[in-house]
């Protein structure tokens, strides 16, 4: 399954569950996951570029703002308040995002989430936790891209055009950090019931396996 595929397949999924579910807090997440695979990342992004003073904390005006610059525009303000007080477990109002991302994040089981950490490993070739296009090199060959056949890209647009699939959106800045990858995997996995099929989509992808 390429990552066109999957975005497609999960953006359906996530248009029929929004037809029938009233819960906010479940509507809110396929939201999130109907703009695509990395819609979590997106909004893991944009709520960090938000948090001005670095505690990694939003307040409910914030919170909203972020949702509204995802495109989230369909959720209502009362919406989007219960969603926020679903969160903010302890009534502080404030909601830490790295768990208010781990809880929106859809569930991978174990045997996934060993594939996409070797997979990550294995893109990471200077191991300081940031895909970028200096990774790529050797690993991504572009000279079967047709745009890099016809002359249209260089090998660097080529390899930034490779990234922007896990870097998607208006914020894409031709870094991912592990915590983005995780993200985007979390919607592709969303989007596969078979962990067979997951499996060898990873394999076919990165050429990595569980037992390896």
């Amino acid at each position: 399954m390429d990552c066109k595929k999957a975005d497609k397949e999960l953006q359906q999924m996530c248009s029929q569950r929004l037809a029938s579910e009233k819960d906010p807090v479940e509507r809110f997440k396929c939201y999130c996951l109907k703009n695509g695979c990395a819609g979590i990342k997106t909004i893991g992004r944009k709520f960090r570029i938000m948090d001005d003073s670095g505690d990694r904390k939003l307040q409910l005006d914030e919170f909203i703002v972020g949702c509204r610059e995802c495109r989230l525009s369909k959720m209502g303000p009362d919406e989007l308040t219960a969603v926020f007080k679903y969160f903010d477990k302890d009534g502080s109002g404030t909601l830490d995002f790295n768990e208010f991302l781990a809880s929106v994040r859809p569930k991978m089981n174990e045997n996934r989430k060993v594939l996409v950490n070797k997979a990550f490993a294995k893109m990471d070739k200077t191991g300081d936790g940031v895909i970028t296009v200096d990774d790529l090199v050797g690993i991504y060959d572009v000279r079967s891209h047709p745009k890099f056949q016809n002359g249209e890209m260089d090998k660097k647009e080529v390899l930034l055009e490779f990234l922007s699939s896990f870097d998607a959106g208006e914020n894409s800045d031709g870094k991912v950090t592990k915590e983005e990858w995780m993200d985007y995997y979390s919607g592709v996995s969303a989007s596969i019931d078979d962990d067979a099929y997951f499996s060898l989509m990873m394999y076919n992808s990165w050429k990595v396996k569980a037992t390896d």
